[in-house]
């Protein structure tokens, strides 16, 4: 009996992203009540975050890549 395929981890399929450069996540705190916050945080959340090398293993690992 063969063991199959390995399944994707449906969360991280949510969260993560592969691109040209590796792997890319959404940063919290950018869904709602966005008004008290300073133009600055704002931005700086706004921008595309990269996975870090230290967990780049388990990203990859959840994704099946």
């Amino acid at each position: 009996m063969s063991n199959g395929k390995q399944k994707t981890h449906s969360g991280a399929a949510k969260r993560f992203r592969k691109t040209a450069g590796g792997y890319r996540f959404r940063s919290a705190n950018r869904s709602h009540l966005l008004t008290g916050m300073g133009r600055r945080r704002k931005r700086r959340l706004c921008a595309a975050n990269m996975i870090h090398r230290h967990n780049l293993a388990a990203v990859k690992g959840m994704l099946g890549d």
